[in-house]
């Protein structure tokens, strides 16, 4: 292992390897700040530089562009609540309520650091403990997807703000609905598409992220009637005294949950995300750190949870993302065949991405800490100009991915009833987290069942099973033992 290291090491530094590292994570950085572009797309237009390149300089170049696209994708998230990659919802939860209080500087600083800490381990752990984590992967069936998934859904609407579970959960209700209306892929019958061709692919996640947050948050704005801006005037890249102390816990252990998460085939840096800010509202204290720790746990997570999605990919030959499946289609047309023969036949390749990657994470906090205070200066603008600027980059958003005025349309009905759910009380976290796991969920039901043929008793003979299905469990009987707990307290 470590003559592999070293192999990476003199294939990474080498000036050409560099320079492509430099681009990759500059081209993902901007591409990702755009909402509904993100990482998939990114490498989807990097395709043609990477084809002119050596295999090792090419891959190195594609993992520089999604770390790159994810580590930037949490910008538009902060400052002006549009989150057009699934792995920042989770950012924009305390982010833009802190860019509106005037620390869009301070958040965007936190996520950077954050996002630099979660890499640094996920290359680390990915370099030092790659082949025994790809073993860990594959006792991973769809039985334990399944409990994993239950157990996100459940995770958030359990930890839900007080007098908010009922709410949580009917809101996670309503995104699972909504990501059920498509094609079903097994039987190939159309669901809920009402006639329209429009809906046979099911709904688009940028449509859906774009319209409960940004769009709806831009009529909010409206339907407020103020003109307010943030009170203070001036953004600066840096931490408060005493972040780096409140948010070290949590940055700890959401490196480790979203690089472990991450390793496992099609779980990915979303589901990471989430985990990370539900684990972090276990430990929240109510100061004022506590805003800090929702922007760095989720962030930290995701970073580390892309590094570890190179586990499968590179070790099994299976991809864990959309992204990384990309990726998986790049390597085969470079010839590469990943697996557990790659570190024989491509040891220069292997090792310089892993490598590559610590040097990735070193460039991006390089190049984003001194644009922060720039970029965040659109957070300063008078509501009078940011709203529209809001409604277009949004509306421009879905429809230069899609290119279909229906979305634009369907995403103008949706914004109007995130707004309306907002306005009754109703928190769009949970809507979007069933919406983007509705499609795993179904899947990896419909297997375990097939796998059960009635006799639901095989889950007992699965460590793991059991394991989760405890979790489970613990986070159904969570909001109940709150409950109980205040009743004692008043009596």
């Amino acid at each position: 292992m470590w003559e592999g290291i070293a192999t990476g090491f003199a294939t990474a530094f080498q000036i050409e390897n560099l320079a492509w590292v430099v681009a990759g994570c500059l081209a993902g950085t901007f591409i990702g700040m755009m909402p509904g572009l993100g990482p998939i797309t990114a490498i989807a237009l990097m395709i043609p530089v990477g084809y002119s390149l050596d295999p090792a300089a090419g891959l190195i170049m594609m993992a520089g562009v999604y770390y790159g696209a994810v580590f930037g994708g949490s910008t538009s998230s902060i400052l002006v609540n549009a989150p057009g990659v699934a792995s920042t919802v989770a950012t924009s939860f305390d982010g833009y309520p802190m860019a509106r209080r005037g620390q869009a500087g301070r958040a965007l600083a936190l996520a950077a650091y954050a996002s630099f800490a979660g890499g640094t381990f996920g290359a680390l752990a990915l370099l030092l403990f790659a082949s025994t984590l790809a073993a860990f992967a594959t006792a991973f069936q769809s039985p334990e997807y399944t409990l994993v998934l239950i157990f996100a859904l459940s995770s958030i609407v359990a930890f839900a703000e007080r007098g908010q579970v009922l709410r949580s959960f009917a809101a996670a209700l309503l995104g699972l609905m909504l990501g059920a209306i498509g094609t079903d892929q097994s039987a190939g019958v159309q669901r809920f598409t009402f006639g329209r061709l429009e809906l046979t692919d099911g709904l688009s996640f940028v449509m859906v992220a774009m319209a409960t947050f940004a769009l709806a948050e831009a009529f909010r704005m409206v339907v407020a009637g103020d003109d307010e801006t943030p009170a203070s005037k001036i953004a600066h890249a840096r931490l408060h005294p005493g972040d780096a102390k409140a948010i070290a816990p949590a940055v700890g252990r959401s490196s480790v949950l979203g690089f472990l998460v991450g390793v496992l085939p099609g779980a990915g840096a979303t589901l990471a995300s989430f985990f990370a800010y539900d684990l972090q509202k276990r430990f929240r204290r109510g100061d004022e750190a506590d805003g800090a720790r929702g922007v760095a746990a989720p962030e930290a997570a995701n970073n580390a949870a892309c590094t570890g999605s190179f586990v499968p990919l590179l070790t099994l030959g299976i991809p864990g993302s959309g992204t990384t499946a990309v990726l998986l289609g790049v390597m085969l047309s470079y010839g590469v065949q990943p697996g557990p023969r790659l570190l024989e036949t491509a040891p220069t390749m292997f090792w310089g991405v892993i490598v590559s990657m610590y040097i990735g994470n070193l460039v991006l906090l390089a190049l984003n800490l001194p644009l922060i205070p720039y970029i965040a200066r659109i957070v300063y603008l008078r509501r009078s100009v940011l709203v529209p600027f809001v409604i277009a980059f949004s509306l421009l958003g879905v429809y230069f991915t899609s290119l279909s005025a229906f979305d634009v349309h369907l995403m103008l009905g949706f914004a109007l009833a995130g707004l309306a759910l907002r306005l009754g009380g109703f928190p769009l976290a949970p809507l979007l987290l069933g919406f983007i796991l509705s499609g795993m969920l179904e899947e990896n039901l419909r297997r375990t069942a097939l796998l059960a043929d009635g006799d639901w008793l095989f889950l007992l003979d699965r460590p793991f099973s059991l394991v989760l299905a405890g979790a489970c469990a613990l986070a159904w009987l969570a909001p109940l033992r709150r409950r109980l707990s205040r009743s004692a307290h008043s009596s």
